[in-house]
C-alpha cells in the first residue's frame, strides 16, 4: 500500500504541474509562436508535429492533445509531451537556430556545470529491448520518418520536430561488450528548451521507437 501511494502521490504531482502549465501557456504570443515555427493553426487550435505524431493545442484552454489518423482520434497528451511543446512554443530563444553540429545529449550537462539526471536511466532501461533487433529497430526509425546516419549497427536521424532533428545510435551487444545506445542533439538545442526538457522529449523520442518496434511484426 505505502509503494502504491506514493505512486499516486507523484502522478497527481506530475499532473499538477502539466496543469499549471496549460495556464501558463495561455499567457503567451501565439501569433508569435506560430510565426517563429511556421505552424499551422486555426481560431480554436495550435498545431505541431512532435516525433512523426500531430498535437494540437487549445487556444483557448492550452489543452494539448495527439493523434496518429488526422484528428479523427485523439488522447490527452502525456506530462512528458505536453512539457516539452509547452516548453519548446514558451520559452524558446526568439532567434534560435541549428548550428548544424551535433553533440552527445550527456554532454549537455557539462554545458549546465550539473550531472545528467536521473532520466538518464532511459538508456539502460531500454538497451536488452532494443539489442541485435537490427531490422525492427530500423523499421521503427523509419516509421518516424528517421533517415540512415553513420555509425552503429542501427543509427538514424530522427526529426524530433521538423525543424529539430536528433541523432539516434545504438550498439548491439557481443562477447565483450554489453549494448550501447547514444542519442545526439543539435549544439543549439537548449536555445529551443530547458535542459531537463530535453530529457522529457528524448524519453518520449525512446518511448515512441519501442511503440514502433513493439508494432513490427517478425519476418
Amino acid at each position: 500500500m505505502k509503494i502504491q501511494s506514493q505512486t499516486n502521490k507523484r502522478t497527481s504531482n506530475y499532473d499538477i504541474m502539466k496543469r499549471q502549465m496549460q495556464k501558463e501557456f495561455l499567457k503567451y504570443d501565439q501569433e508569435k509562436m506560430i510565426r517563429k515555427f511556421g505552424l499551422a493553426s486555426d481560431e480554436e487550435y495550435i498545431f505541431i508535429r512532435f516525433t512523426a505524431m500531430d498535437y494540437r493545442i487549445g487556444r483557448k484552454n492550452g489543452a494539448v492533445s495527439g493523434s496518429d489518423d488526422g484528428f479523427r482520434t485523439f488522447r490527452e497528451a502525456d506530462y512528458n509531451e505536453a512539457m516539452t511543446l509547452y516548453d519548446v512554443l514558451c520559452y524558446s530563444r526568439d532567434n534560435c537556430r541549428l548550428s548544424g553540429e551535433f553533440v552527445n545529449m550527456q554532454s549537455l550537462s557539462s554545458v549546465m556545470g550539473g550531472s545528467a539526471p536521473v532520466g538518464s536511466s532511459l538508456f539502460s532501461d531500454r538497451l536488452s529491448r532494443f539489442d541485435h533487433k537490427e531490422v525492427p529497430l530500423a523499421k521503427a526509425c523509419k516509421d518516424l520518418g528517421g533517415e540512415k546516419a553513420e555509425r552503429g549497427d542501427v543509427a538514424y536521424r530522427i526529426p524530433l520536430f521538423d525543424f529539430l532533428p536528433v541523432i539516434f545510435r545504438f550498439w548491439n551487444s557481443d562477447e565483450e561488450f554489453p549494448p550501447s545506445l547514444q542519442l545526439f542533439t543539435d549544439k543549439n538545442i537548449l536555445d529551443y528548451m530547458h535542459y531537463e526538457t530535453v530529457w522529457f522529449a528524448m524519453s518520449h523520442l525512446l518511448e515512441r521507437i519501442e511503440g514502433k518496434l513493439l508494432d513490427c511484426k517478425p519476418g
